[in-house]
């Protein structure tokens, strides 16, 4: 039986008021297609994962987040390129949800996008976060994908979406990603 709403998650690995990638989740909770959500979650608030921490207790922002994170049906994720990688911020909120009993990423489905101001838009990060992904078992899409360069001009001033090419992949790719869950979904 089909659930009446799919409810995706939507992480991105900056912390930047002014982010282009919070900007493109924000964009892609727009054209989210009939029948589903996009619910975007705040890593800001993760500790950096700590063993000894973590051998005391659980912070209640990991619990909480691991928690929003099981409720979904599906992950979007919005990344900037640090360096040809994915920034520490959202490695250690995907580290944080790979430990313990509750590994609340198993098994679902996720798109991955990025923005950069620079012309590949996140392509590299965007390959190594995929590796990252092979070991939480996400089921990531290849296609299609969205790589949005030369950011700072698809924005405007107030982080809104203004190119309209850039609006057409992001709905092509919530659509898919919406569609892979439901056909998943029918076919348990």
């Amino acid at each position: 039986m089909e659930k009446s709403a799919i409810t995706i998650a939507g992480i991105t690995g900056s912390l930047r008021k002014g982010s282009y990638n919070r900007a493109a989740l924000r964009a892609a909770a727009e054209c989210m297609p009939e029948g589903s959500v996009l619910k975007i979650l705040d890593v800001s608030e993760l500790p950096f994962l700590n063993e000894d921490e973590e051998a005391i207790a659980i912070p209640a922002s990991v619990v909480a987040f691991k928690s929003e994170l099981e409720q979904a049906d599906g992950l979007l994720i919005a990344t900037p390129e640090y360096n040809y990688s994915i920034p520490p911020v959202l490695k250690n909120a995907l580290d944080w949800v790979s430990r313990g009993e509750l590994l609340p990423l198993d098994g679902k489905h996720a798109a991955i996008m990025s923005a950069s101001p620079g012309l590949f838009g996140g392509a590299r990060a965007q390959y190594h976060l995929r590796q990252v992904c092979i070991v939480l078992n996400l089921c990531v899409l290849n296609r299609p994908e969205v790589m949005i360069g030369r950011a700072h001009e698809m924005f405007d001033e107030n982080g809104k979406l203004t190119d309209e090419r850039t609006r057409r992949h992001i709905e092509a790719q919530v659509k898919a990603l919406v569609q892979s869950i439901r056909s998943d979904s029918a076919a348990k």
